[in-house]
């Protein structure tokens, strides 16, 4: 996944590029208040944001707080999400979940990292979403796509995430985080796909170390 280092990589040139291919970046998932955020982004491991939504409408209609989810079985809420990747297992953690935020937050979604990685099925990735859309708290979620495009072009250079977010972190200004995690998911849902990325009409390539390399 990484590439040979070769030079200085310039942050701030990528920065301002990927904002101006991407005025308009932002969470793709539909929610409305951190309840919906959490559940969603639950749901979103090995699915689509396309495919959540789809599901989400009509589940946060009928279910649209953690007390409305505890009247579902295992099986009821398994069967609401089936067209869900891991639907089962999802459906267990979001009972769960729902469960600790009823019996230790009055139905409310906690603010802070600790308490959200302690959520069943919340690790660090989920926590950073929710903290960043939910709460407004800097944070730098880092997905496949951070993962792949940070390393093409050279802001990161590692294959473990919480290394990969480490190294972005230090690189990119705090105030930029979270919409740097918007900007890079999008890059490489639109150009800098796993296969066969865009370079040829990426504004990125003249700073980009894979770009380079495939010529």
């Amino acid at each position: 996944m990484t590439q040979k280092k070769s030079g200085r990589v310039p942050t701030r040139k990528i920065m301002d590029t990927l904002a101006a291919m991407y005025p308009d970046a932002h969470c793709e998932l539909h929610f409305r208040n951190p309840f919906e955020l959490l559940i969603a982004t639950i749901l979103s491991a090995q699915s689509t944001d396309r495919q959540v939504n789809k599901v989400t409408e009509r589940l946060f209609a009928k279910y649209p707080a953690p007390e409305d989810f505890l009247s579902l079985s295992e099986e009821e809420l398994a069967e609401e999400i089936r067209g869900l990747g891991l639907y089962r297992n999802k459906s267990k953690n979001i009972l769960q979940t729902c469960r600790i935020l009823v019996e230790q937050y009055q139905g409310e979604v906690p603010a802070e990292r600790e308490a959200l990685e302690k959520l069943p099925g919340v690790g660090r990735k989920t926590a950073n979403v929710v903290l960043s859309n939910a709460f407004g708290v800097p944070a730098l979620a880092v997905d496949t796509h951070v993962q792949r495009v940070s390393n093409r072009l050279g802001l990161a250079d590692s294959d473990n995430p919480l290394e990969t977010e480490k190294q972005l972190t230090r690189r990119i200004p705090r105030e930029e985080w979270s919409i740097a995690h918007h900007r890079l998911i999008w890059h490489g849902r639109r150009i800098c796909s796993a296969r066969n990325p865009k370079c040829g009409i990426c504004d990125l390539a003249p700073y980009c170390r894979f770009a380079k390399n495939q010529g």
